[in-house]
């Protein structure tokens, strides 16, 4: 394994842990500043939303400059968000913290998986992706775990303060390890934006959106929902968080070895059965054992789509890949964000903690339609010769080039 991928799943992890960690410690962040939980909700979606702008600005702001280096000063802005959140005065300080943090995080994603699949052979392509994601899983089980409990028993300032840390040991990482990978010559805003005219792009976004959703409408209030219907105290969060982090680790890894095999029947599993397991978790939330057990079959079968999802992306944006897959990863953020918003909506409404495992199930369950038609549509067309659109604009017969090694 090319040790550039290492150093991209340090800055993954880190980017995961300050993603994720909010989530653990919003009963905290709320009483801190006298909002309610519904209102501290809004540091989730404030960063999902951050993300999916950032993806594709900060993609197209920095067309000009080699992959390695945009990794890099994505992992410095990433530094500086945190920290801003570490030392805030008020809500709407921190909330800005964790916008100017989520800007970095979709380019980082999206030209990091880029890459990693140039890094391996092309068969291993949804293998590197993987690995890399593996850094965000391991977050979910050692730095969103640790960062919660620092954050409840230390404060939760320290946390941020803790995770800006380990923005600068990724961007050291980065520095060192991850070869310098320009741009391809033909690769230019006119020929990324080209790769948007293809449906089947736009669906596997539509199916990021809604299948990710899923997830996070069940994960944002984990603390209140666990504490108050399942009955766990403040401090096992830390380790239902540990619970919820080992299945998405599980999941990726799963997604990861089976996508480059079968990738639409491996989505056609992943969404039924996460929204299969949405829909008990409403009736298997006032059982602390099987509640434990929901969470970590949601972590797992909702992460064992992002290789198969991160990959087909790739695969239909052929020869322009660089922006949609930044924007992919903003489908994952608007996701979080939507099921966040929605979460918060049923809650306000007085539907209780469960109400948004159901939001989830529908949202999963629509996921799982749109990965039905697509392949329905790839079905009906004729295959030929994939293409891409270089400088010029003239499309080009598809010439995979070698994939670099470091």
């Amino acid at each position: 394994m090319p040790l550039a991928l290492l150093a991209l799943a340090v800055g993954a992890f880190g980017i995961g842990t300050t993603e994720f960690v909010i989530m653990g410690l919003l009963p905290e962040i709320a009483g801190d500043y006298g909002v309610s939980i519904p209102t501290a909700g809004l540091l989730v979606t404030g960063y999902a939303l951050g993300v999916v702008v950032g993806a594709p600005l900060l993609t197209v702001l920095g067309g000009k400059a080699s992959r390695k280096r945009m990794l890099m000063l994505l992992m410095g802005l990433f530094v500086a968000g945190n920290l801003l959140s570490a030392v805030a005065p008020n809500f709407g300080i921190m909330l800005t913290g964790r916008v100017v943090a989520s800007l970095a995080h979709g380019s980082f994603f999206g030209i990091g998986s880029v890459v990693a699949a140039g890094l391996v052979a092309p068969d291993k392509k949804a293998g590197a992706i993987a690995t890399m994601f593996t850094g965000l899983t391991v977050a979910n089980i050692v730095g969103v775990p640790l960062g919660t409990y620092i954050g409840q028993a230390v404060g939760w300032r320290t946390t941020f303060a803790i995770v800006a840390a380990l923005g600068v040991a990724g961007l050291l990482g980065i520095a060192k390890l991850v070869p310098a990978m320009p741009r391809p010559e033909g690769a230019r805003l006119r020929g990324e934006l080209g790769a948007f005219r293809n449906p089947q792009v736009l669906l596997a976004m539509a199916m990021t959106v809604l299948g990710f959703g899923g997830v996070f409408a069940a994960v944002t209030y984990i603390a209140p929902m666990m504490t108050e219907v399942a009955g766990y105290s403040a401090g096992a969060v830390t380790w239902l968080l540990v619970l919820f982090g080992a299945g998405m680790f599980l999941g990726n890894l799963l997604g990861g070895r089976y996508a480059d095999r079968a990738l639409m029947p491996l989505l056609y599993t992943t969404l039924g059965g996460l929204s299969l397991v949405l829909a008990l978790f409403t009736v298997t939330a006032h059982h602390k054992v099987l509640a434990a057990i929901s969470l970590v079959l949601v972590g797992a079968l909702g992460f064992a789509t992002v290789p198969p999802l991160q990959k087909r992306v790739l695969d239909q944006a052929h020869g322009a890949p660089t922006l949609a897959s930044a924007v992919n990863i903003g489908a994952f953020n608007l996701g979080n964000a939507l099921a966040a918003w929605l979460g918060g909506l049923v809650i306000a409404a007085g539907l209780g903690y469960t109400a948004p495992h159901w939001v989830g199930a529908l949202l999963a369950t629509a996921a799982l339609g749109l990965a039905l038609w697509s392949a329905a549509l790839e079905r009906r067309t004729p295959t030929t010769p994939r293409t891409h659109i270089v400088a010029t604009g003239t499309p080009t017969a598809d010439e995979t080039p070698a994939p670099a090694h470091s």
